[in-house]
């Protein structure tokens, strides 16, 4: 029997959805385990936040109050998860780029196996940890076999937890001495793109465009996304033109979606772009090429000019509507 730590993510003081899918893998994995899970929250803020957790189900809580580096530093962070994690058999956390950064240096110092980016875990007498190969393509199965496993799970493959009721206690935990070198590193600012539309990764309902949209990109995608309250993304090729800013990237290179509704316009369909949005629950494209790569993982899609056919959607949802 063995419980699970899952590695909470904040973002301006709250909770990130990006959390909810380690949760979901957490209560999978405990059950193959035979124990449960807990959670921790760690960095500026964190006490007012574990609130937001507390009917998920897990069996503690923990908080660990991180504000004089005034954000997230590595360095400063690893040790405290390091310290709790020896009292679990998995440590997890989302694969983002906090994620991806932090429960590596954790395994470090655990001198524990890692698993990254998983989409599945299977009971194979022991944890089995499915992993995505060659831009999603092929697919490999790892099996850690270290006494504490440390993993990071794909958002888009792990559902987004729902609460299951009770609250959950919660736990103040003490710091732990930032690691050597620390004092050398400084969180000096994040310079984040404001903006009223929902986080790429945390939407359910994505607007994407490709080159073909060139310098109307807004113009073209701006409607719609308007009438769903989306996203906006974009594919490699538009944002290395510059008709979309380098945030907006879907794809092997840029940010991993899983919405409910993922709208592709002027997208051919290359293996890097549907590496990060083929888990959409459904694809609606539009297209003039009837070969586009685009059409296989379509559930709805239009051969036709999309400066002439976007409008018209638009102005059909509109009518429906109102």
């Amino acid at each position: 029997m063995a419980d699970v730590l899952v590695v909470a993510e904040l973002a301006g003081g709250k909770v990130r959805k990006a959390t909810h899918s380690a949760i979901t893998f957490a209560r999978e994995a405990a059950g193959f385990l035979g124990g449960g899970f807990s959670i921790l929250v760690i960095g500026q803020g964190a006490a007012a936040a574990a609130g937001e957790l507390a009917g998920f189900g897990a069996a503690k809580i923990y908080t660990t109050e991180i504000s004089s580096v005034g954000g997230y530093v590595c360095e400063h962070f690893a040790p405290t998860v390091a310290e709790l994690g020896k009292n679990f058999g998995v440590v997890v956390a989302t694969a983002t780029a906090y994620g991806k950064d932090l429960i590596p240096r954790v395994a470090a110092k655990l001198g524990a196996g890692y698993a990254a980016d998983i989409e599945a875990v299977v009971n194979d007498g022991g944890l089995l940890y499915k992993r995505p190969m060659f831009a999603g393509n092929a697919y490999g199965y790892a099996q850690v076999t270290t006494p504490i496993q440390t993993v990071t799970v794909r958002q888009s493959a792990f559902a987004t937890a729902e609460e299951s009721g009770g609250a959950s206690p919660i736990e103040e935990l003490a710091a732990q001495a930032p690691s050597a070198g620390a004092d050398r590193l400084e969180f000096v600012n994040f310079d984040q793109v404001k903006s009223e539309r929902p986080e790429l990764t945390e939407a359910s309902v994505v607007v994407a465009g490709g080159r073909a949209v060139k310098d109307k990109f807004f113009d073209v995608l701006n409607p719609l996304a308007d009438i769903f309250g989306a996203a906006i993304g974009a594919t490699r090729a538009a944002c290395d033109a510059g008709y979309a800013p380098g945030d907006l990237q879907v794809g092997q290179t840029g940010k991993i979606v899983a919405p409910e509704l993922y709208f592709a316009f002027g997208i051919s369909g290359a293996i890097q772009h549907l590496a990060g949005m083929k888990s959409s629950k459904v694809i609606v494209a539009i297209n003039k090429d009837p070969e586009a790569p685009i059409f296989s993982v379509a559930d709805y899609g239009l051969v036709a000019d999309l400066f002439q056919a976007v409008p018209e959607l638009v102005a059909g949802i509109k009518a429906v509507k109102e």
